[in-house]
């Protein structure tokens, strides 16, 4: 059992934590032997009660005011396994804060509140070993346990660190890197003699460049390591570390090679990538197309999302600068020379497609992109084969492709090919030339417009299905009535009892208790946390849950179920984590009803 370590924030595998001692650390932090005496910003608060190699030891004493790293038997990466169960350490049971050391191998719950993993430094160099070491551990220990990776961190690396999934760190390298005159940044590592000046304001370099000596340069490259951090904390906790990890990564290879393959590793980051967030999404490299938020979206806009205006035209536009579109000027345009007549769906890179009941959903009005004028092979070939998966359940009686030359015309050219469908083109020039809006409200002379009654119950209903799953929408609102205007909707029964309201901000649905029971009732599968007999107020801690869904992410609407109470929150812990973890805030109510 966890007791003295709670995750606060979460970004996908990165987090926020306290290592709750006698003087609490925030983490991922930068931490010590309590006997050491490195200088710089670093926190001493490690006591290792020593190897079991040399000789059997009793059990330490421990202390509450460091983390006590338990006596283990540390073994190199590749250690045959059975060389690995021969001289496995049973754990003592501990009432102090406590790490086990740990192997890929050899990692599961030990009752520890930090686990090492042993041999790091090994993994250096080889991003699928390292990968496969982490993402191992990490999902064989608890997920309110922090990791520590000893012998490893720089400052140019440990945000990938973070990112993969390490909450804490030392500063052996840094500290070995200054004592052999190598002065070291967030981008490079510098021979000490090589600089005509210090490019850094931390207290060590607060001297003239023929005082600093090696001395010195230890100081500083702890400094500099620990400052890094702070600036992962606050990445952190604005939910953008991905964003920077994607610049930081490319001052060295082997962080690039490492962070490509933790995007290999879908299922990992998926698990703990949240549904919805506050932060804007930043777009800025072909890597961006691999984000889980981006894959993701594509995937359920194809395989949940039910085209129900597809007895009318399609008309394809590009994407705006300006979210969500339909607030753009050229949205507001294009909306004029259609006028309801038809389903409009917007192409962009990296999202893929979005349908207009869609366009508020994250990350559909939350991304930027940067806009060069011209595609690159990847964003083509992604958007393709988007636009194709779409477009293969679908029976529209026309496509439209109110789309500009570069880029958007090959991907519809390469789609109507594959498909053997036949696509309309009404841009001569600009999609917003008088001419070119001509020809597209030519284009739909003789169709209807659609009321406005359809417009809102089919967002509602699109909402559903991505957010819920596949025909949420129909099964859980079939006799719908809407209020409001759009995009602040409100979703009640035919009776006028609320099932939900479109959260503007997000562009997902928030239940009500009346809605959670219909979820409940339905043959849509149910994301579901039990609770021990007990009336939840404000929010629902982890120890108190019996059981939770497996696909539950954090941000998803979730069904509260107990003896004593009913209700409907939302996720703040996968369900997974929920599952595993004795400490921290696992679900935001909403409503409860007692039983």
């Amino acid at each position: 059992m966890t007791d003295y370590f709670e995750i606060h924030e979460r970004d996908s595998a990165a987090r926020v934590g306290e290592l709750r001692l006698a003087d609490s650390v925030t983490t991922p932090a930068l931490v010590d032997d309590v006997d050491t005496a490195t200088p710089g910003d670093c926190r001493h608060v490690l006591d290792d009660a020593g190897s079991r190699w040399p000789t059997t030891q009793d059990d330490p004493v421990g202390d509450d005011s460091l983390l006590t790293v338990l006596p283990h038997r540390g073994l190199p990466a590749g250690t045959p396994d059975e060389v690995a169960d021969a001289f496995a350490v049973d754990y003592p049971d501990v009432d102090f804060p406590s790490a086990a050391v740990v192997s890929p191998d050899t990692a599961t719950d030990h009752g520890s509140d930090a686990y090492v993993l042993a041999g790091a430094p090994g993994y250096v160099g080889h991003a699928s070993a390292f990968v496969d070491a982490v993402t191992t551990v990490r999902e064989a220990i608890p997920a309110d346990t922090a990791l520590y990776l000893p012998g490893v961190a720089t400052p140019r690396n440990v945000a990938t660190l973070v990112y993969a999934g390490v909450d804490l760190v030392d500063p052996d390298r840094a500290v070995i890197r200054g004592t052999e005159g190598r002065y070291l940044t967030t981008d490079e590592a510098y021979f000490l003699e090589d600089l005509d000046e210090l490019p850094c304001a931390c207290p060590a370099c607060q001297q003239p460049r023929d005082e600093f000596n090696r001395e010195d340069c230890v100081e500083h490259n702890v400094n500099a390591l620990a400052a890094e951090l702070r600036r992962v904390r606050r990445r952190i906790r604005d939910g953008r570390l991905r964003d920077y990890v994607e610049g930081q990564a490319r001052q060295d290879n082997w962080l690039t090679a490492t962070f490509r393959r933790l995007d290999q590793e879908y299922g990992y980051l998926e698990q703990r990538t949240p549904l919805i967030r506050r932060a804007d999404l930043s777009a800025a490299s072909d890597d961006s197309l691999r984000r889980v938020e981006i894959q993701r979206f594509a995937e359920r806009v194809t395989d949940r999302y039910v085209p129900r205006f597809d007895d009318r035209p399609l008309v394809l536009v590009p994407c705006s600068a300006r979210k969500p579109y339909s607030d753009s000027q050229s949205h507001k345009q294009y909306h004029d020379a259609i006028k309801w007549r038809a389903h409009v769906v917007s192409m962009t890179s990296p999202i893929g497609v979005v349908p207009q009941e869609l366009e508020l959903t994250y990350p559909a009005q939350h991304y930027d992109s940067v806009v060069t004028g011209n595609w690159t092979a990847t964003e083509i070939e992604f958007v393709s084969r988007v636009l194709e998966r779409y477009l293969e359940g679908t029976d529209y009686p026309e496509i439209i492709a109110h789309v500009p030359g570069e880029g958007y015309r090959d991907i519809c050219e390469r789609v109507a090919d594959s498909l053997g469908r036949e696509f309309t083109y009404t841009v001569t020039d600009h999609p917003t030339t008088a001419d070119s809006l001509g020809n597209l409200a030519a284009e739909l002379e003789g169709w209807d417009r659609y009321p406005k009654r359809e417009r809102e119950h089919n967002t509602i209903r699109a909402v559903a299905d991505y957010q819920f799953g596949e025909a949420a929408g129909d099964e859980l609102f079939d006799d719908l009535s809407t209020q409001g205007r759009y995009p602040q909707l409100r979703a009640d029964d035919a009776d006028g009892e609320q099932l939900a309201a479109l959260a503007q901000q997000y562009g997902v649905l928030s239940l009500t208790t009346a809605g959670a029971r219909r979820w409940v009732e339905s043959d849509v599968p149910t994301k579901t946390v039990e609770i021990e007999p007990f009336v939840p107020h404000g929010s629902v801690l982890a120890p108190g849950i019996t059981d939770a869904s497996d696909d539950i992410r954090v941000g998803d609407d979730v069904v509260i179920r107990g003896d004593a109470a009913f209700g409907v929150g939302r996720a703040q812990m996968s369900g997974p984590e929920m599952r595993s973890s004795t400490r921290g805030i696992a679900v935001q109510m909403r409503h409860v009803e007692e039983q």
